[in-house]
């Protein structure tokens, strides 16, 4: 089974965290999730979810710490994630690899269809009351 390694920045503003959708394509269609992305060979956690962010959303990231890491298996492949506790340094989270963003309170935190991997970060965030 394919195994990916993807690092996830979770961003919180004003008690609010932000949250993208996937386009409605491939397995994981119009689900909800942080975004970031796959670590390229020999790069960190923390350089990949600072690069990933500027591609994905044209803004630039400040890693605060290691939220925490997920394993996750899916049908056709697993995957380890890194979630990092991220602010905003520059820019105005533009989506372009997304269909829709919202920026989710405490309160609205489960309204949303999350990928799998990415509950657990979501009750990591509730649990520890980060917003």
């Amino acid at each position: 089974m394919k195994h990916i390694h993807v690092a996830a920045a979770v961003i919180i503003e004003r008690k609010r965290v932000f949250a993208a959708q996937r386009k409605n394509i491939g397995e994981h269609a119009l689900k909800w999730e942080f975004p970031g992305g796959k670590l390229e060979p020999d790069e960190t956690g923390e350089t990949a979810v600072i690069r990933e962010i500027e591609e994905e959303l044209s803004t630039t990231i400040a890693v605060q710490y290691h939220l925490m890491t997920v394993h996750h298996r899916y049908s056709s492949f697993s995957l380890t994630m890194e979630a990092y506790l991220c602010t905003v340094m520059n820019g105005s989270l533009e989506i372009d690899e997304h269909q829709a963003c919202r920026w989710l309170s405490a309160d609205e935190l489960f309204s949303v269809d999350w990928i799998a991997a990415d509950i657990p970060i979501v009750k990591a965030i509730a649990e520890r009351e980060l917003l």
